[in-house]
C-alpha cells in the first residue's frame, strides 16, 4: 500500500486537493469501521501525501457523523507523520474577521457523541493534551500562510492570528446568542465543529497534528454583524478555498524539507498504562499499527 508522509484532512468546502499529482484512491478498512471516503495518495512537491474528504465527497456527513477514530487510523496505516487539517470556523474575537486565518494551539472539547479514544476494552492510555498542536508542524504551517500571503501581491489580506482557541461543540445546529457569550467567556477564539475528537485521536495515534481555521462569520454574537448560517459559511469559505489549496502545498513542501521531530512522534512513550505484554492478543492486534 502507498505510503504517505503527510496526511491532510479537508473540511467543509475543500474536498479534494489540487495539487496532488498521480493521484491514487485507496479503500480502505480500519479496526474502527471505514473512513469518511476513500483516501487520495500521491504527491505534492515529490512528498508523498493522503488527502482525505472530512464529510466525504459531496459532503454526506454531519460532524457527529465523521468516523473519526477511521479516518486517523486510516491515516496511520498509510504512514502519516504530520497531519494538516483544514475547517472553516466562526469568530469569536473582534479582531478575528472573517477570511482571516487562525492557527488554534488550544482546543476546548463540548462535543458529547462521539467516539473520542481508540483505547479501552482491554487496554488503557492516558495521553496528555496540554499542548494539543505540534509547535513544529504548526510553524511550517505559519510559514506556508505568511509566504502565500506575501506572494498574492494585494492590500487587502486575511491576518493570521498565530495562536488562538477552538471551541468545538457537537452541532449540527450553530450556536444560540447565550452561547456564543458563554464561548466569549472563557477565552475562546474561535468556534467549530470538528477538531475534537480529532486532535486528541492523532496525539494517540502518535501523529503530530495542527490545524488552519479558516474564519468565515461572527457566529451569533456580535452585536453589528449577521448571525451565521450554513450560506454565509460556505461564501467566505469558497473565497478562501484556493488560498487554502496554495497553503496546504507549501505546509507540505516545508514538512517534507525539514521532517521535524515532535514530542507528538512518542506520545505513548509515557502514556501507556497497560503494556502490550499484558494485552489479550486480540486488543494488540486491534492497536498494532497505533503502537509503532
Amino acid at each position: 500500500m502507498t505510503q504517505a508522509l503527510v496526511g491532510v484532512i479537508g473540511g467543509s468546502g475543500l474536498y479534494q486537493m489540487d495539487a496532488l499529482e498521480g493521484a491514487q484512491e485507496q479503500v480502505m478498512d480500519t479496526p474502527f469501521g471505514a473512513p469518511s471516503d476513500v483516501l487520495v495518495t500521491g504527491r505534492v512537491h515529490g512528498v508523498p501525501v493522503v488527502f482525505l474528504a472530512r464529510h466525504a465527497r459531496g459532503h454526506k456527513l454531519l460532524p457527529s457523523e465523521v468516523p473519526y477514530r477511521a479516518n486517523i487510523h486510516a491515516m496511520k496505516q498509510l504512514g502519516v507523520r504530520y497531519l494538516l487539517s483544514l475547517s472553516a470556523v466562526g469568530s469569536l474575537r473582534e479582531d478575528f474577521l472573517p477570511l482571516d486565518m487562525v492557527l488554534p494551539d488550544q482546543f476546548i472539547d463540548l462535543t458529547r457523541r462521539r467516539d473520542s479514544t481508540f483505547f479501552g476494552q482491554g487496554a488503557v492510555a492516558h495521553v496528555s493534551m496540554a499542548q494539543p498542536v505540534c509547535p513544529a508542524a504548526a510553524g511550517a504551517l505559519a510559514r506556508a500562510v505568511r509566504s502565500v500571503l506575501a506572494g498574492e501581491g494585494v492590500d487587502a489580506k486575511p491576518t493570521l492570528h498565530e495562536r488562538g482557541t477552538y471551541v468545538c461543540i457537537e452541532g449540527p445546529q450553530f450556536s444560540s446568542g447565550a452561547e456564543s457569550h458563554w464561548y466569549r467567556s472563557m477565552g475562546a477564539g474561535v468556534i467549530g465543529m470538528t477538531a475534537m475528537p480529532e486532535a486528541k485521536l492523532a496525539r494517540e495515534a502518535q501523529i503530530a497534528y495542527t490545524t488552519l481555521a479558516m474564519v468565515t462569520d461572527y457566529d451569533c454574537w456580535h452585536p453589528r454583524e449577521a448571525h451565521v448560517n450554513a450560506n454565509m459559511a460556505l461564501e467566505n469559505l469558497f473565497r478562501n478555498a484556493g488560498r487554502a489549496q496554495r497553503i496546504a502545498a507549501e505546509t507540505i513542501r516545508l514538512l517534507g524539507a525539514e521532517r521535524p521531530v515532535s514530542e507528538a512522534h512518542s506520545a505513548l512513550k509515557n502514556s501507556l498504562i497497560t503494556q502490550p505484554d499484558a494485552m489479550a492478543p486480540e486488543v494488540r492486534a486491534r492497536l498494532a499499527d497505533l503502537l509503532v
